[in-house]
């Protein structure tokens, strides 16, 4: 057997070689996505007792894979120790090695050859919240491809047994590979909160809603009965959304109450940015009703967004957020969250049990993961910049084929 295959060649099943392709960040490179992913020769990782070696069909690009390249806010190699780190946090694939202790498990339902896809929760499997409570809050619980050195932009990738669903067969790779960590987020933020959680006739507003986040939202308001609000940045964008179950849509280009809240005692500055962010309610009334508010905003853009999703949002209503793509430092107006006794929720991807209650959608087709475009190998860091500049041909997730 060869030392290394090409990226469209692969050994027969069951043989791993020695030696792999994978794009490698090194800490003392972070930078843009262009100067960060850089595509090197390494070896193929050890399989864990428990751990399943997985030859990857295709990977999905995520908004962690830029923040890894960039050590935006910092070197995920501070989170696991490593000079180097391998993103990819969702990817499609087959089963090629089988660790010592999973092969007769009679636990373990899969075998060598099988088409499966990855998810990127990591517990340790043992704890109280592992066994009958919530995975992400197991004090171990680790996001794979961002908090661990070994992810899945590679020709293999080694993952524990857990971390395994059974690839749709209605699904082609580069959809099996890209849609579990923004499908399952989103499912999290709009049912795993109680009492907020998602119920018929609700208003939902979606920020980013045409991205991978926004369009897993719209599809999952949809078949809850709820009505999806979507922010976007042009009338193309827009209109795709209401084809894939908004309501109505607004174009965020409209208005100008963005960014940090002014000082509240500075009440010139204050009153033009509350003036800007009552335009912006009006613009939802014209879709809901008047006076109707949204019962949850879904947010995730963070600074440039976070002060009007604030001011928006019904009065006990709750703003959820899973991240912050324009900045991590957020201002808030208190007076109107405590005052009307608004929620602010933080959500991070989604127990093992809320993933596999949320496929159930997708094995059924209900759910349709939706692709913008699907990159080869070569150009994943491409496929990163084109994220970074939020690139207007841009709608629903980003893949890249092996």
């Amino acid at each position: 057997m060869k030392e290394l295959f090409n990226i469209n060649e692969s050994p027969e099943l069951g043989n791993v070689p020695p030696k792999m392709y994978a794009y490698v960040i090194k800490s003392d490179n972070h930078g843009g996505p262009m100067q960060s992913l850089r595509e090197e020769v390494i070896e193929t990782p050890q399989v864990g007792f428990d751990e399943v070696l997985i030859k990857v069909k295709a990977v999905g690009i995520n908004y962690n894979g830029l923040w890894a390249a960039m050590a935006d806010p910092v070197s995920p190699t501070k989170f696991h120790g490593k000079d180097f780190h391998i993103a990819g946090s969702d990817a499609s694939g087959i089963i090629w090695k089988i660790g010592e202790g999973l092969v007769n498990n009679p636990n373990f339902k899969y075998k060598l050859g099988d088409e499966v896809i990855i998810h990127c929760g990591q517990s340790c499997g043992l704890c109280d919240e592992c066994n009958g409570g919530n995975t992400m809050l197991c004090l171990s619980q680790k996001i794979y491809g961002y908090e661990t050195p070994y992810g899945s932009f590679a020709q293999y990738t080694a993952v524990k047994a857990a971390q395994l669903l059974r690839k749709p067969k209605h699904l082609k790779w580069d959809e099996a590979g890209s849609y579990m960590l923004t499908y399952a987020t989103a499912w999290k933020m709009l049912f795993g909160h109680a009492p907020n959680t998602l119920k018929p006739g609700m208003n939902v507003l979606v920020w980013g809603a045409s991205g991978g986040l926004g369009s897993a939202a719209i599809q999952l308001i949809k078949i809850a009965g709820a009505n999806a609000i979507a922010v976007t940045s042009s009338k193309e964008k827009g209109e795709q959304c209401m084809k894939l179950g908004a309501v109505g849509y607004i174009n965020r280009k409209n208005f100008n109450c963005w960014g940090d809240l002014p000082n509240v005692n500075d009440k010139e500055a204050y009153g033009e940015h509350l003036k800007e962010m009552r335009k912006f309610g009006k613009a939802i009334w014209e879709i809901t009703g008047k006076n109707v508010n949204p019962d949850i905003v879904f947010e995730h853009v963070g600074k440039a967004t976070f002060p009007t999703s604030c001011y928006v949002v019904k009065t006990g209503g709750m703003v959820v957020f899973c991240g912050a793509t324009t900045g991590f430092n957020l201002s808030i107006d208190a007076s109107y969250v405590w005052m009307r006794q608004k929620r602010i929720q933080g959500s991070h991807f989604s127990s093992l049990k809320e993933l596999s209650d949320a496929n159930k959608l997708v094995e059924n087709a209900m759910f349709k993961p939706i692709i913008s475009k699907t990159y080869p190998w070569k150009d994943l860091p491409l496929a990163h910049l084109d994220m970074l500049n939020n690139n207007n041909t841009q709608f629903g997730n980003a893949a890249v084929m092996l």
